[in-house]
């Protein structure tokens, strides 16, 4: 073998050797984007859930005052109508509170590679080599 061949062997393995290494990070960088994307998902649930909480308290609240007002009327049809209301309001705030259950975690969807892009910096969801 010449020296020039000994050369292009050894650059050739180095390239393979880099190849591997940059796949090797980019894995490790793929499999902690899927990580961040479960959290990110888990976080999201969670504000849409203390968001519908805070929604139901505020409808509880105004109900309740009503109700009070509610009770101050005579007898007649002005109260026939109010209570009738406060019934479809308290059946409502029924189907708003969540069940009497432990919080759970949902299931993360599979992310698509769009879905991880924000979370992999500079690197590509395609591929160690992609951009």
């Amino acid at each position: 073998m010449t020296l020039l061949g000994v050369a292009a062997e050894r650059k050739r393995l180095a390239d393979l050797e880099t190849a591997r290494q940059q796949r090797l990070r980019w894995e490790a960088a793929m499999q902690q984007a899927r990580l961040d994307y479960a959290e990110a998902c888990h976080v999201k649930h969670l504000e849409i859930q203390a968001e519908a909480w805070h929604h139901a308290t505020r409808l509880a609240e105004y109900v309740a005052s009503v109700r009070a007002q509610v009770e101050a009327l005579p007898a007649g049809q002005e109260r026939t109508k109010a209570e009738a209301w406060l019934g479809f309001a308290y059946a409502h705030l029924e189907r708003l509170n969540p069940p009497s259950t432990a919080p759970w975690l949902p299931d993360v969807p599979e992310p698509r590679p769009d879905d991880l892009r924000p979370f992999l910096h500079h690197w590509s969801p395609h591929g160690p080599n992609s951009y």
